[in-house]
């Protein structure tokens, strides 16, 4: 290959120009465990970056400060929702359980985007799972990946 096509990486440019991580366009909405995550997440990240310039870590310094742009942003739009207070249809934090129409049952508790962590039994409020469940009561059935599922719990 020609060295003329070959871009050699001087003093760390390459790292200077990382791309900011993407923002979702839906609202930012939080639990209240969501927002102290964030604010742990950003203390961290601010550590980290002291740290990674105190060594002149220019690729860690680079990739640090765009997650600290990342969070910092997220925090400063974050709408904190409270628990649901009434269980008596699926809302923004509700732990719904479904029995699925092959017999399985899942329970997942429904968040923001940052706090979606769908094996460990959370997803999206944006999720199309989650769109699907809410408003739904006890009993209610909806259409889910290869079949149907009964919603049989609501906490």
């Amino acid at each position: 290959m020609s060295r003329a096509f070959v871009r050699e990486v001087e003093g760390g440019e390459a790292y200077e120009d990382l791309p900011d991580r993407p923002i979702s366009p839906h609202a930012n909405l939080v639990t209240p465990t969501g927002l102290a995550r964030m604010d742990e997440e950003i203390a961290t990240l601010e550590r980290r970056l002291a740290d990674a310039r105190a060594s002149d870590d220019k690729a860690e310094t680079a990739r640090l400060s765009r997650d600290l742009r990342y969070w910092s942003h997220r925090r400063s739009t974050a709408e904190v929702v409270p628990p649901p207070s009434d269980n008596s249809q699926v809302r923004f934090g509700s732990r719904v359980t479904f029995e699925r129409s092959d017999g399985r049952t899942q329970t997942y508790h429904i968040v923001g985007e940052d706090e979606a962590d769908p094996s460990s039994g959370s997803i999206s409020y944006a999720s199309p799972l989650a769109q699907a469940l809410m408003g739904k009561q006890v009993g209610d059935v909806i259409a889910v990946a290869h079949g149907e599922a009964e919603i049989t719990g609501i906490d």
